[in-house]
């Protein structure tokens, strides 16, 4: 589905005249998703990474076919158990970090780690609608 993209760009801090101009149209498949075959979605439940802007609920953009990178956010299962995290690695050890001061890191040098994606984007919500 394509959907209209406006030129323009949307003041965050002080508001700026409006321009009617519109860019042409934008498929948000083409915009979101590097490599259609290595990418999947996957809804996120907790907020252990808010400072991350990733939300309960949001969905996530997961690309199987990037690299996981120090600083990455990654989609991982840990001894069987599914999470959303920063990868981090320091002093020979992989840790996964939460983005939310409530939350421990989590070492898992020597654990069962798989990881099954880098996050590229995520889709939130700011109000969401009971129809």
């Amino acid at each position: 589905m394509l959907l209209p993209l406006f030129s323009s760009r949307v003041s965050a801090g002080f508001p700026s005249p409006a321009d009617d101009y519109l860019e042409g149209d934008l498929d948000l498949n083409e915009y979101l998703i590097r490599t259609p075959p290595a990418t999947f979605l996957v809804r996120v439940s907790g907020n252990s990474m808010i400072g991350k802007g990733i939300y309960d609920g949001d969905l996530l953009v997961v690309d199987r076919s990037l690299e996981p990178l120090d600083r990455d956010v990654v989609v991982a299962v840990v001894e069987g158990e599914l999470t959303v995290k920063q990868l981090r690695f320091q002093d020979k050890e992989v840790w996964l970090m939460p983005a939310n001061r409530r939350y421990k890191p989590l070492c898992v040098t020597g654990m069962d780690l798989q990881i099954w994606g880098v996050v590229s984007s995520s889709i939130h919500h700011f109000r969401k609608r009971v129809e």
